[in-house]
């Protein structure tokens, strides 16, 4: 008897397997057709984190390691994308490198947005005076250029990637707190928050249960684009020698540095960093536009058809 159930179950399970895989693969293939470029870009920031966190493995030399005779090298099989003024391998230094851009690019936006969201839900919230006075601030941070708060920032605290991800959060932090204050005076005028409060909800759980799930789609968009603009703002620093210091590597200070005075007559220089710098941008930068493709009901079908 026990027998038969286990050799009935082993046959469910090996039926069950292909139609696991099965859905997974169809609705693979329905997100591809529907949203390719976000399909795509899911992909590509899987890849980059893939091999940020295993950057030894994919790495063929060490970013820092000096190989004087083969200064300026261009690419070739030894050295795939060529070698800086210092002779290291630049494939090498942008493997690496991805592990700052990627580390700079989120944990900005999580600070600012974890700050952003309790600001802008206790402005809409409490209203008066302390949403005045909230917003007030937030209105001088932005009337400020975002360079020159960073700048200032960095030159004040010093060259640091923590220094560089609290002065991206700073800057960035107003354009979440926007947002979030916008949807969460929406979801306050809806007319289940006024039969929550008929029946007796504390403060507390009308914000837990009604305002901060509704407020999830926007701020995920908001933060998915941020990214974007955040790995930006860490290679401008870096280019201006306010980033991360060397000899770490980083797509900014590849870009910056020594390197400048050699992009003439070693183009690689420029255009590899460039380009990672770019296509990551424009991953994060359509990853933000599909989830809000997904999020959005009124944006679906015009979607579809491309």
């Amino acid at each position: 008897m026990n027998q038969t159930t286990e050799q009935s179950e082993s046959v469910n399970f090996g039926a069950a397997a292909p139609s696991i895989f099965s859905r997974i693969f169809t609705f693979l293939i329905r997100y591809w057709q529907r949203y390719p470029l976000g399909v795509f870009s899911v992909l590509l920031i899987l890849a980059l984190t893939v091999i940020a966190i295993f950057a030894p493995f994919f790495a063929p030399f060490d970013p820092i390691e000096v190989h004087r005779k083969d200064s300026l090298a261009g690419p070739s099989s030894t050295y795939l994308l060529g070698t800086d003024s210092f002779g290291r391998d630049v494939l090498s230094r942008l493997i690496y490198g991805s592990r700052i851009s990627l580390y700079v690019g989120v944990a900005p936006i999580l600070i600012s947005t974890i700050i952003g969201t309790i600001i802008g839900v206790l402005s809409a919230y409490l209203g008066g005076r302390m949403d005045a006075l909230l917003q007030r601030f937030m209105d001088a941070l932005m009337a400020i250029p975002a360079l020159v708060i960073a700048l200032t920032m960095v030159a004040l605290l010093g060259a640091s990637a923590n220094n560089v991800i609290i002065a991206i959060a700073v800057v960035t932090m107003p354009q979440i707190n926007r947002v979030v204050r916008g949807v969460t005076y929406q979801i306050l005028s809806e007319p289940f928050i006024d039969a929550a409060i008929s029946l007796g909800a504390s403060n507390t759980r009308i914000v837990i249960q009604h305002v901060l799930p509704n407020i999830v789609a926007p701020v995920v968009v908001v933060g998915a684009s941020l990214i974007g603009l955040a790995i930006l703002a860490e290679a401008g620093l870096s280019f201006l020698g306010l980033g991360i210091p060397p000899p770490q590597p980083t797509w900014g200070n590849m870009l910056g540095g020594s390197n400048r005075d050699f992009f003439e007559v070693a183009p690689w220089l420029a255009i590899f960093p460039g380009l990672s710098i770019t296509i990551t941008v424009l991953g994060f930068n359509i990853l933000g536009d599909t989830i809000r493709d997904l999020l959005d009901p009124r944006t679906r079908g015009s979607n579809e058809r491309f």
